[in-house]
């Protein structure tokens, strides 16, 4: 109980590691996990938005103006493999998700529309800055909506690998990402489905998303059956040693900073399809940094306000001295409290 009413609290961080020295640690997750979520929930996620399990694992469904359910992780990866088992939403608007990303917010996301079941898109931030929307990239994904497919972000030092059941339909490396742009600090994981087609949301987020939702043809559901998530580097937490936001100035306490062995994939299929317009998953997470908060779901709307230091009053993470077993499991210290 203790625990269930900790992790609420800390469903998202208002410190910016670039922009203000003495950020809370990162919790790390410093191992290997593997979810089945047909089995029920998992202490390793925050819920938000009710999603919901069944034998056909976590469910995240859009029935109405609003609805976002989401799950975000409670550790981060300091480079890594994550593996999500999962059959994308239908509906035109409809979004589903699978995101990781960080305080300083790099991102790197997977995303599927509704309105396309044969496509999925590939995106990725580096540090907030969204000078151009000019980075996200379609692939074939035939049948995405009508059963569960194996997709895989595998993430070093040295490149960014998006996998379908295997087969890798897209590469980045340093020299290749926009400049200043690629993804090297700790990353949560969040995974979650919304109505970009909502008409609230600005005219390019409506046209990006396909067109408007229709709720009275839903609902609309987005299943995942299984997460495993392979953490590159060891420890207990990850901090910012400076505000440069490359991986060389993250520690890691307990353990080491591994950059990744896997070897670059220089064959990997060419971009063909460039996504342009708004491809924003956490609406608002790509804004200007001086000034923003972070509310616990999305689609996330920025709101000027001014940058505070977290606390672990409404930082995201666990405890210290808490780990997670291989199943997910989160672990309290031998010396806690019952």
């Amino acid at each position: 109980a203790a625990l269930t009413s900790l992790s609420a609290a800390q469903t998202y961080s208002n410190c910016n590691p670039l922009y203000t020295t003495g950020c809370p640690a990162d919790s790390a997750l410093g191992r290997s996990v593997s979810i089945d979520f047909t089995k029920g929930a998992s202490d390793s996620f925050t819920p938000s938005g009710n999603p919901t399990y069944n034998g056909d694992g976590v469910a995240f469904t859009v029935a109405k103006s609003g609805d976002s359910p989401q799950i975000t992780s409670k550790w981060y990866i300091m480079f890594g493999r994550v593996e999500v088992l999962l059959k994308a939403a239908p509906g035109v608007g409809i979004v589903s998700s699978v995101v990781l990303q960080s305080d300083s917010l790099d991102e790197i996301d997977w995303e599927w529309l509704g309105a396309d079941a044969d496509k999925v898109q590939s995106n990725y931030f580096g540090k907030g800055q969204t000078t151009t929307y000019n980075r996200g990239a379609f692939h074939a994904d035939s049948g995405s909506q009508s059963g569960y497919k194996r997709y895989t972000i595998d993430w070093t030092a040295n490149q960014i690998l998006w996998q379908i059941d295997g087969v890798t339909v897209r590469s980045l490396t340093p020299s290749t990402a926009e400049a200043g742009q690629y993804p090297q600090t700790p990353m949560q994981v969040k995974i979650g489905a919304w109505s970009g087609g909502d008409a609230s949301n600005s005219a390019g987020t409506i046209t990006w998303a396909g067109g408007a939702t229709n709720y009275a043809a839903g609902p609309y559901s987005m299943y995942v059956k299984s997460v495993s998530v392979q953490d590159y580097s060891t420890g207990t937490q990850y901090s910012y040693k400076g505000t440069s936001g490359t991986w060389q100035d993250i520690s890691a306490a307990g353990g080491s900073v591994n950059s990744g062995g896997s070897k670059v994939v220089d064959n990997a299929p060419a971009v063909t399809s460039v996504s342009s317009g708004q491809p924003i998953v956490f609406q608002g997470t790509h804004r200007d940094t001086t000034s923003y908060t972070t509310p616990s779901v999305y689609p996330w709307v920025p709101q000027a306000t001014t940058l505070s230091t977290a606390t672990y009053a409404n930082y995201p993470g666990l405890p210290s001295g808490w780990t997670v077993s291989s199943s997910g499991k989160v672990v309290p210290p031998s010396s806690a409290s019952v």
